[in-house]
């Protein structure tokens, strides 16, 4: 049986929806095999619509008990019905009710879409089409209801009962049951429907808007460990406050709810009143999670939080639309996150994970526009493209016409599509109406597809004390040719032999940045005194890639002297990346004696951003900046040499750095971002330092290891020695192991450190980990940890040149894919730069991903990535 690729879903295509719903009744019966779902759909016709035309709702695997127009139970032959849908041939064309009763089995709903079961809690998760597999219904963005939810379950089984909006009725029934009757008053389409349900602990507080609205917020979570909600419940609050005061939003219900479980396929989601998050994205405590996790924590939250108004209030019109709201989203959160903890380090760590995600993404076969044309499964646009490229893209809004007038902007465009489902063109809209700039050329970011290449090329004239800047844009398409140019903001200064050139001119730069709005430009600054370097694209003004031709020297004095961190941070990495991809004696010395007297002036003064300039370009950064032929094994050499020829050379500061940020004994824990500034500075050094002397390494990662009182410095530590073979290594995993058996969010960073072992037996130690009582391919969470980070974290043993890493990969797609098609597609996405590889490892690719044809009934998830990853678009 073969494989058919999905048929295509065209944005040109979209037409409205031929019948509008303005009320949800639902009445849900939970139970663990038959959970019966009555609801009733007031209806009418669409002025915008097709008149007279069939009423046609969506389904997915339902079971239709029975269906009654206006009251009256329909006689079979004026509608048909299938588990993929329901038509009315001949509906009214007046307002009318649809009356629907069907049955799911929550407990058999392994694809964690629609109404599941799991670990005893039910849950549901409807976006992007994840309603149709609860009730038939017009499954659409654009379909925007007012909701009345009736939840009823067995009181011993299911103590809490939550859904969207507010609580207006509960109570008992009879001796064994209860009830509970949620009401949400703004109009949402029905991916944002949420229902919760189990035996669960809350930590709770109480917030008052900037209306006065007094509203109580909850966290709920696996009974015993509400402590471990006090950070999330306290990042609910934070964000609200910083919503208020950087956007004006105010909530406007009288709940928020946020419910941790631990089956969920995705980070988190943003249903009205009730966020439903993966547990690992709520739960913290100083010996569970890191500083990194308490930081995506905040990130997270905030996130869904801020979609209250960016995705909830204003929502999209069609899929299409996503980028309106995930990247604007992003973008919120971002400015929040940066708000809260240090701005530089964070937008370091904004752009490295663009360029870790985005870039390869636009560099293969997955890419796509950030606003799609065409897509053949929705769930496989959830990607970096549509959030981080998007987000870049409101960055760059921004600067081009203010911070004022972007806030502005942003006023109009919620005040003008509340309540509405909106587009792109509607977002541009509001920003050009108040800033009365033409921003049809700025729309091109969101239609062209790949990453655009800026190059610049400088020469300095002293007799006329200029410096002149030739800079030139290309994004060729699919065929190789130019399109019209983008508008690249790019925010520029020149950095003299101690410092900046404040006294250059150029009339063209305004604030510090020049648009580029045509293939080519030349600019000139006058009073330039001394020759300077360019420092350019500063704070990463544009998601491009940069060109600039600068010399080590050149970017050494940028990172002594320039005024903008990112750019400090950026000229190291450029020689890091360099020295990966040409290795050579001479310049890691000079690299390493720069290294040297930047730590020596400023490491402990801003360990955050010192440890940043330590952290080298990834393996994958490396092969990310090779056209072809990449052979992982050669970027991991000389990756690998580098960090042992720095912690050599750099050893005594190294150790100085670890003795001066020891911490204060019994000081207890904080995940602030000084603190967590210092802990990544201290534990950079010992990885260097056990880079470059393994056998001492190994026993300072494992003395760490032992005296480490918070789970950041202890995983660090674990993660040194994991890279050092030995009997060291292997009693320091089986102790971990056994500290944290009953620890699922523990042991998943376990998983993930072994998993990205770069060694020929890591292959084998993955099937024994398969085989651990702990990992189960039923929970999302497991398989990211162990196969998401060997496929997207273990380049040299993922691309093995004998293919079995591939096929690791692959088999677990084939076990995944009929039970959780959208893990498994995600999996497959680990292939995206396959062609690129080196002949020996693409053809082994390319032969592991036909094989994949032949699994049958491939989802319509792993056959869309299957179809674009081998067809090359």
């Amino acid at each position: 049986m073969r494989t058919e690729t999905p048929p295509l879903i065209r944005l040109e295509e979209y037409r409205p929806s031929d019948y509008l719903i303005d009320r949800v009744d639902l009445d849900i019966r939970l139970d663990p095999h038959a959970t019966r779902i009555d609801a009733t759909l007031a209806l009418r016709p669409n002025p915008a619509g097709i008149p007279d035309a069939p009423l046609n709702l969506d389904g997915d695997d339902l079971h239709l008990v029975s269906v009654a127009l206006d009251g009256a139970a329909l006689a079979a032959d004026v509608y048909t019905a299938s588990p993929a849908g329901l038509s009315l041939l001949a509906p009214p064309q007046k307002p009318f009710t649809l009356r629907l009763v069907t049955e799911v089995d929550p407990t058999a709903n392994t694809k964690l879409m629609g109404l599941y079961r799991s670990s005893g809690v039910y849950c549901t998760q409807c976006e992007a089409d994840g309603f149709r597999r609860i009730t038939y219904f017009l499954d659409r963005p654009d379909v925007m209801a007012v909701y009345t939810t009736r939840i009823e379950a067995d009181r011993a089984e299911v103590p809490v009962l939550l859904g969207n909006g507010n609580l207006i009725e509960s109570g008992p029934i009879g001796d064994d049951r209860h009830f509970a009757v949620w009401h949400d008053p703004h109009p949402k389409p029905a991916y944002l429907f949420a229902l919760v349900g189990g035996r669960l602990g809350k930590a709770e507080t109480r917030f008052t808007t900037m209306e006065g609205r007094p509203v109580t917020c909850a966290v709920y979570v696996e009974p015993g460990k509400e402590p471990r909600a006090d950070y999330a419940l306290d990042a609910v609050i934070r964000s609200m406050a910083w919503d208020e005061t950087a956007f004006g939003r105010p909530y406007d219900l009288d709940v928020f709810n946020v419910v941790a479980v631990s089956d969920f396929n995705m980070g988190a989601m943003e249903n009205k009143g009730l966020n439903i998050f993966n547990d690992k994205y709520v739960l913290a405590s100083p010996e569970t999670a890191t500083d990194g996790d308490y930081a995506a924590i905040e990130a997270i939250i905030a996130h869904e939080y801020f979609h209250n108004w960016s995705g909830n209030r204003v929502t999209c019109r069609d899929w299409f639309q996503l980028c309106l709201k995930e990247g604007l989203t992003v973008f919120r959160d971002q400015e929040f996150s940066s708000d809260m903890r240090s701005r530089p380090v964070h937008r370091i760590a904004e752009v490295r994970g663009l360029r870790a995600r985005q870039f390869p993404e636009d560099a293969g076969p997955l890419r796509h526009p950030v606003r799609p044309r065409a897509y053949a499964e929705i769930n496989n646009f959830y990607t970096a493209t549509v959030y981080d490229k998007g987000a870049e893209i409101v960055r760059m809004l921004r600067t081009l016409i203010g911070a004022q007038a972007f806030r502005a902007g942003m006023d109009r465009y919620f005040a003008d599509n509340d309540g509405r489902a909106a587009t792109v063109e509607d977002f541009l809209s509001a920003f050009a109406t108040v800033s009365g700039r033409d921003l049809t050329a700025f729309a091109r970011w969101y239609e062209r597809p790949g990453t655009p290449r800026l190059s610049i090329s400088g020469h300095y004239d002293p007799q006329g004390a200029r410096y002149t800047l030739r800079l030139a844009q290309s994004l060729p398409d699919a065929d190789g040719q130019e399109g019209p140019p983008l508008v690249i903001p790019v925010a520029l200064g020149l950095v003299g032999a101690s410092g900046p050139l404040t006294d250059a001119t150029c009339a063209p730069v305004r604030d510090g940045v020049f648009v580029l709005d045509r293939p080519e430009a030349e600019i000139a600054f006058e009073g330039v005194t001394e020759e300077p370097v360019p420092s350019v694209l500063r704070d990463f003004s544009a998601p491009v890639r940069l060109d600039l031709g600068l010399t080590d020297a050149q970017r050494m004095r940028l990172l002594a002297h320039d005024s903008d961190p990112f750019n400090r941070w950026q000229a190291a990495q450029d020689v890091a990346l360099r020295l990966i991809l040409e290795p050579d004696a001479r310049r890691m010395e000079a690299f390493a004696e720069a290294l040297g007297r930047f730590l020596d002036g400023e490491a402990l003064a801003d360990p955050a951003f010192a440890a940043l300039v330590l952290a080298l370009p990834s393996e994958g950064e490396a092969a990310d900046a090779l056209p072809a032929d990449v052979d992982p094994d050669a970027i991991h050499r000389a990756r690998r040499d580098l960090r042992s020829f720095l912690g050599q050379s750099l050893r005594p500061r190294f150790k100085r750095i670890d003795a001066a940020l020891v911490p204060v004994a019994g000081a207890p824990y904080s995940p602030d971002s000084a603190s967590a500034g210092r802990r990544s500075l201290r534990n950079a050094a010992l990885d260097l330092l056990a880079a470059g002397d393994p056998e001492a390494g190994a026993q300072r990662a494992a003395e760490r290891l032992a005296d480490a009182t918070n789970m950041t410095d202890r995983l660090a530590a674990l993660a040194t020695l994991a890279l050092i073979p030995g009997e060291t290594r292997e009693a320091a995993l089986a102790d971990f192991a056994a500290r944290y058996a009953d620890e699922p969010l523990v042991l998943d960073k376990w998983f993930a450190i072994q998993a990205q072992i770069p060694e020929a037996g890591t292959l084998e130690r993955i099937r024994r980990l398969q085989a651990h009582p702990a990992f189960t391919l039923t929970n999302p969470n497991r398989v990211r940890a162990l196969i998401g980070s060997f496929a997207f974290g273990n380049p040299t043993q993922f691309a093995r040149a004998d293919g079995a890493g591939f096929s690791c990969v692959v088999k677990t797609v084939a076990a995944l894919d009929s039970t959780n098609p959208q893990v498994a597609a995600r999996l497959l996405t680990a292939f995206g730069s396959w062609r690129r590889l080196e002949k020996s490892r693409a053809a082994k690719a390319a032969e592991m991903l036909n094989g994949i044809k032949a699994i049958p009934g491939l989802s319509r998830d792993s056959a869309d990535i299957l179809a674009r990853t081998l067809g090359g678009g």
